[in-house]
């Protein structure tokens, strides 16, 4: 096969999958399954199979493993894999390769600096090739180490590399709190204990207790409202905290026994009558009735 053929033969195939897509336009929300791979090194760097990244030696626990919502045509992919989700079909396997323009970007030599070891072990951290550090607030990769002197790299660990993709595209949820459900889940990490009720293009979230004390919930809600906006085109999203008086616990009385009913006998009274005491010695007579034959 000739060059001229092999790129015709290309040509071919990215325009029948830039003719195969299935409804997916710029602020869709997907669900998809995908791994990506540096394709130089074939280094896989993410992945939503579980048994894939332990293979692989990347797995993180705190990771839930799964097909994981995306939002497609918003920027928020790289450009390269953007595009090409945007024309591919639901169920489909695909692989993707990606330029590092259409990736990462290049990488910018200005970015890579040298530190003096100190700086490091002022902070308890012994530098190693590899390892991910945070100056300045910026996240950067070490990269070399010399003595006393430590070089690392402010780029992104993908820049000026070409990326390989393969990916599915497990469905395209169309119910809006479904949707919206994603989102949070998206943004925040769960959707658990979220309240999602929406009335046309307004929708309200009651918040449950965990985020009102969560910092990470205060820089998490106004991406959710900018993700609400662009895949539901909603035009008022509330957050609702409510804080219930809690319930007094009513004291029970105290159980005090009935006295238990005294028989009645023959020689007791009936109906709470008293009874009359009845002498059976002769009657006394009072001085002043004495008879001149008894004073005798």
């Amino acid at each position: 096969m000739t060059d001229d053929e092999g790129a015709k033969k290309h040509q071919k195939k990215d325009k029948a999958h830039d003719e195969g897509g299935s409804g997916i336009e710029p602020g869709s929300l997907v669900l998809a399954d995908f791994s990506g791979w540096i394709e130089e090194t074939d280094e896989l760097f993410d992945t939503t199979d579980e048994s894939l990244a332990k293979e692989k030696d990347i797995f993180d626990e705190k990771i839930v493993y799964g097909a994981q919502p995306l939002i497609v045509g918003k920027g928020r992919l790289f450009p390269g894999l953007d595009e090409h989700m945007l024309a591919a079909e639901i169920g489909k396997d695909y692989e993707a390769v990606i330029p590092p323009e259409k990736g990462a970007g290049p990488r910018d030599p200005k970015l890579v600096e040298l530190h003096p070891m100190r700086e490091f072990l002022r902070q308890d951290i012994e530098p190693q090739v590899g390892m991910e550090v945070t100056v300045r607030n910026r996240k950067a990769t070490i990269v070399a180490m010399t003595a006393g002197r430590v070089r690392i790299d402010f780029n992104n660990r993908l820049a000026g590399r070409t990326l390989k993709y393969k990916y599915k595209i497990i469905s395209k949820p169309d119910k809006p709190k479904e949707i919206a459900e994603l989102l949070l889940k998206m943004s925040y990490g769960t959707a658990e204990g979220f309240d999602v009720h929406h009335h046309g293009k307004e929708y309200r979230i009651t918040l449950p207790d965990a985020c009102k004390y969560d910092q990470k919930w205060l820089l998490t809600k106004y991406r959710v409202v900018t993700d609400m906006r662009d895949v539901l085109d909603a035009d008022k999203v509330s957050f609702v905290e409510e804080y219930l008086k809690p319930k007094v616990q009513e004291e029970e009385p105290e159980f005090k026994p009935e006295p238990e009913a005294k028989a009645e006998t023959a020689d007791e009274p009936k109906d709470g009558a008293k009874e009359e005491e009845v002498s059976t010695e002769p009657e006394e007579k009072a001085p002043e009735e004495l008879s001149d034959e008894d004073r005798q």
